[in-house]
């Protein structure tokens, strides 16, 4: 039976089978009709041979005209795009951009005042016990340190003493906390939030049977593992002590701790008076000379150049220096310099930091002030940045014998420059830094001032093949590749980079709409003296590059 059924179900399959190959020959034969029916000339074979050419032909002529509209897909997509579906599309205005001031900043403003419903904090004795932090790195990776002790106290409710700062980091500074900040001041302003003290009482020291007990934090750690694993220590012990304290806190917080973390940061931290007094000195020497000026943090020392694993052009005996020093560290793995580059996980050169804001608009006439430690090859590397911009200066080159007290102390050195960068009207990197991204959220919450971070990873392709196009169109391009770089307030999503970078929480925003800001003109700050001098011309490399009108 069942055989029967297996011969009847393949009969039927190949009588269906036979109807559709009839068919088919009849769907061919009418085709073949209409095709010939349709042509006045009799049928042409044509060779194999120049069908593949022909292929092969339009292949290359659509891979060169996608690689070109690819390479410029930004600045061809607001031309063909209807402006208004562009808005939409893009979230945020595209309108030309002022390179010294957003059109945007004033309807941005700080807001990170204490709640109404803000607990004040209790008095030494009723706390939890003492919290000692001990920050690890640079001056700014301690910041971030210092900064989210606070909060960490504020969470466990401890009395915080004040931080230790890192002696062995690379730098081999000495200076503690009070030679930095102004720490009574520190104290002061954070009163109503934690309680802050100078040192432990003796007479809690003396009744410890064991001395603090130490550990380390994982780092990005939520509130909740300091609640859990860190406050029962605290209870027992009475005193804790946290090692190597820097991004061992979440940057995902409540808006409470976020805004208090901005207060800390902000308004805590305030640099001594001898150093205030210095970088004052130099911000007036550079407002002297101009209205106007950029500031451009240059992290190109060899240590720096040596993690990054990258390779920019010294040869043999770069290659040998870097990678001597690249063995300190035994957990960096081995890394291609060109697929680094590729990535953009290089820093700029001085050289390519000064092409980028020629082709942004900056003239030869800008004042630039470089805030940098010892450049990796000296003058001979800031050479091509000093041909870019003429006008180029140094905390060294503008304090003069007021610096020579700070020379052995990065941290202070560090801290000069802080404030340098902090007021210029462009602040501008070559790198994704502590200093970078802590500068950048204070200039977002000081008003969203100009601040320009390099796309490295669009940048890096378009340095390499600089010298095969014209100068208008290398501007063009370096324009195309650092929209979203530029520092306007809408660039960056909340919660897409380091709450220090971005503070968001601490942020508020006027109500505006996009007609408002299109009518609205920004104050043009140039005079006669800034105007560039159009028959200047600076020759890099065989790269001629006029200068270009802002």
């Amino acid at each position: 039976m069942g055989m029967t059924r297996w011969r009847f179900g393949n009969g039927v399959i190949s009588s269906n089978i036979a109807k559709l190959a009839h068919r088919h020959q009849q769907n061919k034969r009418h085709l073949f009709w209409r095709f010939s029916s349709s042509s006045s000339s009799p049928r042409r074979r044509i060779s194999w041979p120049f069908i593949c050419g022909l292929m092969l032909f339009s292949l290359g002529l659509v891979s060169l005209f996608t690689g070109h509209i690819a390479s410029d897909l930004e600045w061809y997509s607001q031309r063909l795009i209807k402006r208004s579906l562009y808005y939409k599309l893009d979230g945020r205005s595209r309108l030309p951009v002022n390179i010294w001031k957003s059109k945007l900043s004033k309807y941005y403003y700080a807001c990170s005042e204490r709640g109404p419903q803000s607990a004040t904090s209790v008095s030494e004795n009723n706390t939890n016990g003492y919290l000692l932090i001990a920050a690890s790195g640079g001056l700014n990776q301690e910041r971030t340190g210092i900064t989210d002790a606070v909060i960490v106290a504020r969470i466990l409710n401890a009395t915080l003493v004040v931080p230790v700062l890192d002696h062995n980091s690379f730098w081999q500074d000495d200076s503690d906390f009070h030679n930095v900040f102004d720490v009574n001041w520190f104290i002061h302003y954070l009163a109503k939030d934690v309680k802050v003290v100078k040192r432990v009482p003796d007479k809690v020291m003396r009744s410890m049977e064991k001395p603090p007990y130490t550990m380390r934090v994982p780092r990005k750690s939520e509130p909740e593992f300091y609640l859990d694993q860190v406050l029962p220590i605290l209870l027992r012990r009475r005193v804790l002590q946290l090692t190597k304290f820097d991004y061992r806190l979440s940057s995902d917080l409540d808006e409470e701790l976020q805004k208090l973390r901005c207060r800390v940061n902000y308004h805590g931290l305030r640099f001594t008076k001898s150093i205030r007094d210095i970088g004052q000195k130099i911000i007036s020497r550079m407002r002297d000379m101009t209205k106007r000026f950029v500031a451009i943090h240059l992290r190109f020392e060899e240590d720096m150049l040596a993690f990054s694993g990258c390779y920019y052009g010294g040869g043999e005996k770069e290659r040998k220096e870097l990678g001597e020093i690249r063995k300190r560290w035994d957990t960096l793995p081995d890394t291609s310099p060109e697929e680094e580059r590729k990535r953009g996980k290089c820093p700029l050169t001085p050289h390519e930091v000064g092409l980028m804001l020629r082709a942004l608009g900056f003239d030869n006439n800008t004042f630039v002030y470089v805030a940098s430690g010892e450049v990796y090859g000296g003058e001979e590397t800031l050479q091509a940045l000093r041909k870019l911009f003429p006008n180029f200066y140094t905390k060294e080159m503008l304090a003069g014998e007021d610096l020579k007290p700070l020379i052995p102390f990065s941290s202070r050195l560090a801290a000069i420059d802080y404030m340098v960068c902090d007021d210029s009207d462009v602040f501008v990197t070559n790198n994704n830094g502590n200093m970078a991204r802590i500068l950048s959220g204070r200039r977002r919450y000081m008003g969203h001032k100009r601040t320009i971070t390099p796309n490295t990873k669009k940048l890096s392709s378009l340095f390499m093949t600089r010298e095969r196009m014209g100068w208008e169109t290398f501007s063009r391009k370096v324009k195309s590749c650092q929209r979203g770089f530029m520092g306007e307030p809408d660039e960056v999503r909340p919660g897409r980079v380091e709450f220090h970078e971005f503070p968001s929480t601490c942020i508020c925003q006027k109500p505006f709409n996009h007609s408002d800001i299109k009518n609205d003109k920004v104050e043009d700050l140039s005079t006669e003296e800034d105007q560039p001098n159009n028959n200047i011309k600076i020759n890099i490399e065989n790269l001629t590059l006029p200068t270009v009108q802002v």
